[in-house]
This record gives C-alpha cells, sequence and structure tokens, in this order.
C-alpha cells in the first residue's frame, strides 16, 4: 500500500481535513521529520489534542497519529480547525521574507513557515525577523 505521494505536506493537509469533515478522533500521516515538526505547531497552536510517532506492525515506515481537536458535545461538537491551506508547492513554491509573512484571518489563523531556523509559525518567524517558505496556512 505504498503510494508514491508527490506533495506529502499537501497529502497530510488532504487527511486531517477529511478526518475532521468525517469527525475522526484521530489520523494517521507517514511520518517525516518536517511533517512532525508542522504537526508539533498544530499542537502548541491548539488544533490538536496531541501527537505521537507510532511504527505498526513492525514496518520500518513510522506513522504520526494525530488527535484532533473538538469543541463542544456530541451534535454541537466541531472541529478547532476550519481548514488547511498548502500554500508553497512542489510545482509553485511560495517564499517570503520577513516583512511579507501573511496575517492568516487578520492574526486569528497561523501560518507555518520553514525558515533558516527551523519549522515554525509566521508570528515567531515575525519576531526573530526571518522568512522563509510558506508552506501552509491553518485557521
Amino acid at each position: 500500500m505504498s503510494m508514491n505521494v508527490t506533495d506529502p505536506i499537501a497529502d497530510m493537509l488532504t487527511r486531517i481535513r477529511n478526518a475532521v469533515m468525517v469527525g475522526q478522533s484521530s489520523v494517521s500521516v507517514p511520518h517525516s521529520k518536517l511533517k512532525e515538526s508542522i504537526a508539533q505547531i498544530l499542537k502548541d497552536e491548539g488544533y490538536l489534542d496531541g501527537l505521537e510517532v507510532v511504527s505498526e506492525n513492525g514496518s520500518p515506515q513510522k506513522n504520526i497519529r494525530l488527535k484532533i481537536r473538538y469543541v463542544g458535545v456530541r451534535r454541537e461538537r466541531r472541529s478547532v480547525l476550519t481548514d488547511l491551506q498548502r500554500v508553497s508547492r512542489p510545482g509553485r513554491r511560495v517564499y517570503v521574507n520577513k516583512g511579507e509573512i501573511p496575517w492568516v484571518l487578520s492574526g486569528m489563523g497561523v501560518a507555518i513557515l520553514s525558515t533558516p531556523k527551523g519549522v515554525m509559525t509566521g508570528q515567531r518567524a515575525r519576531s526573530l525577523g526571518v522568512g522563509g517558505e510558506v508552506l501552509c496556512q491553518v485557521w
């Protein structure tokens, strides 16, 4: 069941989006360091309840299991995540300098950037004065 994914990050965002749409409490994505740091940011920003890196059935490929955060009970249960959007794609990379870091929904959402100082939120990049590649936006 190995699929060749040209854009693993878009794949991860789509899996999360789909899980949210059907109200699943967790979703697994294939592991990579970049995806793990994106997931960690989503957790730190309060969009996820948790994440763990697991290797299933002794396969060498590890997965990241993400626990999606919901608010409300039963019928009123809604995901904290409204949407995730891939900004920079393999076919069209989007780089910004520190003055061009996008505000997502006037600061309600988070831009996730890959900078020379690591993967971080747009806010953190702004305060460190670094730009980078805009991986995705979440709100």
